[in-house]
């Protein structure tokens, strides 16, 4: 019989933090690693800070505690007390040294959080909370320390890694050897990282801006060490990279990483140890795709980047990991835009914020930048957190200039280099380089929800006047029924109608763009000097992370979707415009004649001999269905899709010729390139292929047939692979088949496997991804493995997730109960499906509602599943 949880977990607030009662300055962690029963000592020079008198409370769960000392005297039972959370020890000097010995059993650690085994190798992962896991510490990261590790193992675990520079190495009797480690550098201990194991490595060597020359080692599965290739040389441009552009130096003499199959995460910046999922890792042109190349670049920057935005100045509490991540993505999404072109660079980040965090922002989990209060900070690692953090510090760069926001980081650096702190210290830079008061800016981290801009604009041809008005407006969410408004830098530009640019006055200064600050609920502001009825481009390079709407006419969208030299502008107008066309199709109300006129204008930004093919291969894709969900109240899955697919077939017919000589031109002869340009080529030759498909006639599938068969890269492989999907048939299910037997034993490319069958459209979709769940590949406990079936089918299939039958959300709801008996934070990141239940017509949103409220009431539920389906379901919870 299923029981419900007994107890509610009390939230954590912002408002009761207090400094930490002791600091740690110096720690020597010695480990006798076995796979069941590791032993870990540790010995911390413990000081009291501040007057108070308290007792000494350790985090530490999962331990078997040995023994515990304080200055050399070993405490009796009665002296300290020990529970599944706790180690408390009262009485104690202002100054002393504690020393703890505790068994570990990594192999049964199927969570992943602490010391665990992946592939037979010992791995470490300590965000947020799992050094309590490995021993006894005050598990928070404004306790920052110096490490000083000792690892011993058999000579079978042939790598003994730990953070900072090898300071000691050797042999030890009976097959065993030893290795020491130092960090100089004090670091919470959520940095702290340990992996021993057998494996290849990849070594480099890079001569910083100031000479010094650092080893670079990527350590990876045996045999692997050339897929390491492209990730090592990413290292490389972002160590240069940051130099450049921020002036940061790295600072140990040896950087590394680990590439492991089973991790939660996508990669951790523990210092100088970074460790890595293996799919963010790897890579070579037969088993990985462009996308794939894309993120490995990113990954390995955003993970470096963070040894001065996250190692070197790190968070006071988990309130201020915004200060950490979203500064990271900010620059992250710099570093991609300088080496893969900055408005496709722009595009694809705007494409994935709206996915995700626009969504995150309708729904009953929406919480500010920086959140107020939680039960468990890993159900806090979300889209808000990192991209709209991201999008914070970009209009920050905005509204103060390039040259103030250098100078803002400069001293930031300079100011809390080695400390945690706080947003308010970080926002506090930049107010005193650019004597601005930011206050109300700081509303951006405290507030939830997206703004609705609304802006109009009215022509006066005999004063050649443009009067330009813009309101905003923030909808009510979760514990913020009133909202304030917050500043929104609108960039703006005019094009005449024959598409030309077109210059105006401001205040007297003549511009051909301008950045209008709304920081208020509305403003108005008059532009002179406009010679010719305008065009309005607004929000140019989406500058703030709102949703804009306007009174343009179809006919500016169109003439801005031809040629707006903003190009990110004239890419949303293709989008405005096919957004348009589909609501009205799923509304029951089609415009065949604009869906014609759509499909024209489609044909003339193809034909662009200018255009970037990576550019045009984004104008390809129309807007997704959970996108175009967002914008339909209540939402109707099943028509967006019928709705989406309409279109999506007209141009595929208006189009055909077009396509296929797209198709046909852009095939690759010569050898392969992760080349910005080369992996635009491919995008646009596979985004071709797939508009084909809309059209599923004999001659497409033998098409999409020929284009699989005959792919030289995973990339086109898994082109012509989605496109027989979407087509469907016996040639399909030939090469699903062909694929597996193929790649069967190379762990990623299955994982693509899975994927591709988890997003197919059709009918017997669910049948299929349940079956999946018993084939022999599938191991639920492999995250990897979990996130290409499960949250594939949840998040990017949701004709068949939102099966009327409620199907899909059971089918859910059962994988988060299993997997959060062993994994709570994997079964957490699985919930965010179904927390959107409102947004759906009143039959799904019941059924949707009846699985979160299953899952409540399951015995035994963990904080972190606990939090988010209370949160969704609008009950008791943190936010």
């Amino acid at each position: 019989m299923t029981r419900m949880r007994t107890e509610t977990p009390e939230p954590i607030r912002l408002a009761d933090y207090s400094p930490p009662a002791f600091l740690i300055d110096e720690v020597s962690l010695a480990f006798d690693l076995a796979p069941n029963t590791t032993r870990v000592k540790a010995r911390l020079n413990v000081r009291r800070n501040g007057a108070s008198g308290e007792a000494l409370k350790l985090n530490g769960e999962r331990l078997k505690l040995i023994s515990v000392a304080i200055d050399g005297r070993t405490l009796v039972e009665a002296e300290r007390s020990v529970d599944a959370e706790f180690l408390t020890i009262p009485n104690l000097p202002d100054a002393f040294v504690l020393e703890t010995e505790v068994e570990i059993d990594p192999q049964n650690n199927k969570a992943l959080e602490g010391l665990y085994m992946s592939g037979g190798r010992f791995c470490t992962q300590c965000e947020a909370e799992g050094f309590r896991k490995i021993t006894y510490w005050p598990d928070r990261p404004d306790v920052l320390s110096r490490f000083t590790v000792r690892i011993e193992a058999d000579k079978a675990f042939a790598h003994l890694l730990s953070n900072g520079n090898l300071v000691e190495a050797g042999d030890l009797a009976g097959g065993r050897h030893y290795a020491v480690w130092n960090d100089p550098f004090p670091k919470p201990c959520y940095l702290f990282a340990l992996v021993a194991g057998e494996l290849d490595v990849l070594e480099d060597r890079l001569v910083t801006m100031s000479g010094r020359t650092v080893d670079l080692r990527i350590f990876v599965d045996t045999g692997m060490a050339p897929r390491a290739a492209y990730a090592m040389d990413a290292l490389k441009r972002s160590m240069k990279w940051d130099e450049e552009t921020f002036g940061r130096e790295y600072d140990l003499d040896l950087f590394m990483i680990v590439a492991v199959r089973d991790f939660n995460f996508g990669a951790m910046e523990n210092k100088g140890l970074n460790i890595f999922n293996s799919s963010l890792l790897l890579a070579d042109p037969a088993t990985a795709t462009d996308m794939d190349y894309e993120r490995i670049e990113s990954v390995v920057a955003h993970e470096y980047f963070h040894n001065w935005t996250g190692d070197r100045i790190t968070c006071r509490d988990w309130f201020q990991l915004c200060l950490k991540e979203g500064l990271t993505v900010f620059r992250d999404q710099s570093f991609s835009a300088d080496q893969r072109g900055h408005a496709v660079q722009r595009i694809k980040d705007v494409k994935a914020l709206r996915a995700r965090q626009f969504a995150e922002d309708q729904g009953p989990l929406a919480h500010p930048v920086r959140p107020s209060s939680y039960l468990k900070i890993d159900t806090f690692y979300t889209a808000t957190i990192y991209e709209k953090g991201a999008e914070v510090i970009r209009m920050l760069k905005t509204l103060i200039g390039p040259e103030a926001f250098r100078a803002g980081m400069d001293l930031y650096f300079d100011r809390w280099d080695g400390h945690a702190t706080t947003v308010e210290e970080f926002i506090k830079c930049f107010a005193e380089v650019s004597d601005r008061d930011l206050t109300a800016f700081f509303t951006w981290y405290e507030q939830a929800g997206t703004p609705r801009v609304q802006l109009a604009s009215r022509y006066d041809a005999a004063n050649r006047t443009l009067d330009v008005e813009i309101a905003q407006e923030t909808p009510p969410t979760p514990g913020q029924p009133t909202k304030q408004p917050v500043p929104i830098p609108v960039r703006l530009g005019l094009l005449d109608h024959d598409g030309r640019t077109q210059a105006f006055l401001r205040d007297g200064e003549a511009l051909d763009e301008t950045v209008i600050v709304l920081d208020q609920a509305s403003t108005k502001v008059r532009l002179t000097g406009v010679d010719r009825e305008p065009v309005v481009s607004a929000l140019r390079g989406f500058s703030a992370p709102v949703v804009l709407t306007s009174d343009a006419e179809p006919r500016d969208r169109y003439l801005l979707l031809a040629g707006d030299p903003d190009l990110f502008n004239r890419w949303e107008a293709g989008q405005e415009l096919a957004r348009e066309l589909i609501l009205k199709r799923a509304k029951g109300q089609p415009d065949e004649v604009g869906e014609e006129r759509f499909a024209e204008a489609m044909g003339r930004s193809l034909s662009d001999q200018a255009a970037d093919p990576a550019y045009k291969a984004l104008l390809l894709i129309l807007p997704s269905e959970p996108d175009l969900a967002l914008a339909l109240q209540p939402a109707d899955p099943a028509a967006i899709h019928e709705a989406r697919e309409a279109l999506r077939l007209r141009l595929s017919v208006h189009l055909a010729e077009d396509l296929r000589r797209l198709h046909s031109g852009l095939q690759e002869t010569g050898e392969f390139s992760a080349e910005a340009s080369a992996a635009g080529r491919r995008a646009l030759r596979n985004a071709a292929l797939e508009l084909l498909a809309a059209n599923p006639r004999a001659e497409t599938a033998e098409l999409a047939e020929g284009h699989f068969r005959g792919a030289g890269n995973m990339t086109d492989a898994i082109g012509g692979l989605n496109a027989l999907m979407l087509i469907g048939g016996p040639e399909y299910e030939k090469a699903l088949e062909d694929f597996y037997v193929q790649w069967r034993s190379e762990p990623l490319v299955v994982d693509k496997w899975f994927a591709v069958q988890a997003r197919d459209p059709d009918e017997t979709a669910l049948g299929r991804v349940i079956g999946l769940t018993a084939h022999p590949a599938f191991d639920a406990k492999n995250p990897n493995r979990l996130r290409a079936l499960v949250s594939t089918f949840a998040n990017f299939n949701p004709v068949r997730f939102h099966d009327p039958s409620g199907a899909g959300y059971r089918f859910l709801a059962d994988q988060i109960l299993a997997v959060d008996s062993y994994n709570p934070m994997t079964a957490a990141r699985l919930v965010d499906p179904l927390g959107g239940w409102r947004r759906y017509a009143p039959e799904l949103s019941r059924l949707m509602k009846a699985e979160l409220e299953r899952i409540s009431k399951a015995e035994g539920l963990s904080k972190n599943v606990f939090e988010l389906v209370t949160r969704a379901l609008g009950e008791d919870g943190a936010g």
